[in-house]
């Protein structure tokens, strides 16, 4: 189960990059933004005219992988912390509880000057 919950978390890693570059590609409706920047001709060369629609559709299908691998992760999450055998632990089991040793009793504090005469 731990090996699949590590593969979900990779894929969640590379699809949270890819919907952070997608979302950067993406032109703003005011100006060119950072599409422009990072080749906005060129995805409008690839594309066609219809850039702004191939993006966006990548960002709502990127969008629905990364909200549906997130809750699979939730779940599988879950379900292993419901269902791990204690032996499976990485932590160490303790049979007894620690006792704390009794401590030696103190003598009684006398003055210097309270000594007692023969």
């Amino acid at each position: 189960m731990s090996l699949l919950i590590g593969v979900l978390t990779f894929i969640l890693v590379v699809t949270s990059l890819f919907l952070v570059l997608i979302v950067l590609m993406q032109r703003a409706k005011s100006d060119g933004g950072m599409g422009a920047a990072m080749g906005g001709g060129a995805t409008e060369s690839a594309f066609g005219a219809e850039t702004t629609n191939v993006l966006s559709g990548a960002t709502i299908k990127g969008a629905i992988v990364f909200f549906v691998l997130s809750f699979a992760l939730y779940v599988a999450n879950i379900y292993q912390a419901k269902h791990h055998d204690v032996s499976d632990s990485k932590l160490p089991t303790v049979s007894a509880p620690a006792v704390a040793p009794k401590p030696a009793p103190a003598a009684p504090l006398t003055a210097p000057g309270d000594a007692k005469k023969p």
